[in-house]
């Protein structure tokens, strides 16, 4: 069977979700992880749309990427200009992308009441637009908008309009079910007739308003289709685009498709949860295939049936995307977790060294608490070089004050922070200002260890997010802070967590600086 190739919109689509804005920053990330993961194309905005997007773009050529493709997305021509002279598409072949996707309209009902032009006219704008851009641009898709809708109510002219794409030589027209209400019943008897006229290889591209996106994406493969659009976590306008993470499982596991490689499928549930991280919201514990409940069993009956044969009652194994089953309540439950983990963070528990067994127990303490190194690698890295015993301590923090003073009611407020350090045998105590109590111990913390480690003044904070967690098992509320930092050669991200923001704030940014200094190392200690 040939390869499904996948094609990530949640840089465009998906951050047009209520709750939902990434950073240009944040969009080169999780490029990089949908890259690690084995995504086909990457759909990076629309360059004409907005500054972040044109930011993006920009960006994204300095960076490396093993094999994914970026994307840009755009419209057909407006009306009344030639392609050549239309900003849109000139926008589209200025950057300089890996594909382009363009998206035109194939129901009737639009052309006459959004576009107000004649039906014949709006073939002219699809063929045009593919055209041009076929000359000057590697790839071209075409995003067939509202097409199931639109063959729904004028079946000839929906196909007339995918002839004209097919004729303009696009590589790829991807079927749009846009308002996202197609029953997979109807997308799988529409796209057996569509497959009779057109030639040129298919995609989808389902919303999730009727909770059909992922079903109708699966049985569109199933009848014949190659291409598959989709987000990360289903992020979406309204109810939400098809869900990769569900999307890539039923393919691999359920239907034996080709599409990424096994051992990519196991950072599946990373990815979510990376994702889910930098756009600041919790992840779904009840998702499919990558979500904490998605293999968790409470006691009696079903726990003795899956330690002895987990299949009695997981229909897949967790491992192959890099989830665990969950033991919630039982007497194997402690040793579940801790068998979990071990394999989670690579840590052998066969051995019967009780420092191992104490190590997991404090990084389950840790999530309990609220712990989350998804989107903070580097704080991850931090402990398992505790656990492993190689982490090199190269400062303490002695003690540290944050003021913030407002002088008078029209003035804003000062930030000022003072700290102590030691290194070695030597003391530094110094001060600093900031915009903001966490930018002035950023500033003060940095300050007092530059003598002792200069290249920390290349050291930036890039991004800071906070998070209010709800209360856990028998804990209070407790606040989480994930802060991104960086120097000339990379950017990472740790976290802190605490009841007080300060606290959680200050323990991200030591173990930013921590990070900093051990990758310095590594990187001059001398090959062997």
């Amino acid at each position: 069977m040939s390869l499904v190739k996948l094609y990530d919109t949640t840089l465009r689509d998906g951050t047009q979700a209520e709750d939902i804005s990434f950073l240009v920053e944040d969009k080169i990330r999780i490029a990089h992880k949908l890259d690690e993961c084995g995504i086909h194309y990457i759909e990076g905005g629309w360059p004409g749309s907005n500054p972040k997007d044109v930011a993006f773009f920009k960006d994204i050529k300095k960076e490396k990427l093993s094999q994914a493709k970026i994307a840009a997305f755009g419209s057909t021509r407006r009306a009344k200009i030639t392609p050549d002279k239309d900003q849109n598409l000139r926008t589209l072949v200025d950057s300089k992308a890996d594909a382009a996707t363009i998206f035109g309209k194939t129901w009737d009902f639009h052309v006459h009441e959004a576009l107000r032009i004649p039906l014949e006219e709006n073939l002219e704008l699809i063929f045009d637009s593919l055209e041009f851009l076929k000359k000057n641009m590697p790839e071209v898709f075409y995003d067939a908008e509202h097409f199931f809708d639109g063959y729904k109510s004028n079946p000839e002219y929906a196909i007339k309009t995918l002839q004209a794409a097919q004729q303009a030589g696009a590589d790829c027209i991807i079927l749009c079910d846009t308002n996202g209400g197609s029953m997979p019943y109807e997308i799988a008897a529409i796209v057996d007739e569509v497959k009779k006229s057109i030639k040129t290889p298919l995609g989808i591209h389902a919303h999730n308003d009727g909770e059909c996106a992922v079903a109708n994406s699966i049985i569109s493969v199933q009848q014949g289709i190659v291409h598959v659009q989709g987000t990360i976590n289903g992020f979406g306008e309204r109810c939400g685009n098809a869900n990769l993470c569900s999307i890539i499982p039923a393919l691999k596991v359920k239907m034996q498709r080709d599409c990424i490689s096994d051992g990519q499928m196991k950072t599946l549930r990373e990815l979510s949860r990376y994702v889910y991280e930098l756009a600041n919201l919790a992840p779904n514990k009840h998702q499919p295939y990558v979500g904490n409940s998605a293999f968790a069993h409470k006691g009696g009956v079903h726990v003795s049936a899956i330690q002895r044969h987990p299949e009695t009652y997981e229909h897949m194994r967790p491992e192959l995307v890099g989830n665990t089953t969950r033991v919630l309540v039982s007497d194997l439950s402690g040793r579940a977790n801790i068998l979990a983990k071990a394999t989670e963070f690579n840590i052998n528990l066969d051995s019967k060294d009780p420092v191992t067994l104490e190590i997991l127990e404090d990084i389950k303490s840790m999530e309990n608490r609220g712990y989350q190194f998804e989107g903070a690698e580097a704080s991850f890295e931090l402990l398992m070089k505790r656990a492993l015993g190689t982490h090199r301590k190269f400062f303490s923090v002695i003690g540290f004050r944050v003021i913030d003073e407002k002088r008078t009611e029209d003035d804003q407020p000062i930030s000022e922070a003072t700290i102590k350090v030691k290194v070695g045998g030597k003391i530094e105590h110094t001060a600093s200002e900031g915009h903001g109590p966490v930018n002035a111990l950023d500033n003060a913390l940095r300050k007092a260890l530059e003598k002792f480690y200069p290249k920390l003044k290349d050291v930036k904070l890039h991004d800071y997010k906070v998070r209010v967690l709800p209360a856990g098992q028998g804990t209070a509320s407790s606040i989480r802070v994930l802060i991104e930092s960086g120097d000339k050669e990379a950017r990472w991200g740790t976290v802190g967590v605490s009841s007080n923001v300060i606290e959680a704030s200050y323990q991200a940014l030591v173990d930013a600086i921590e990070f900093k200094l051990h990758r310095d190392e590594e990187t001059a200690a001398p090959k062997k």
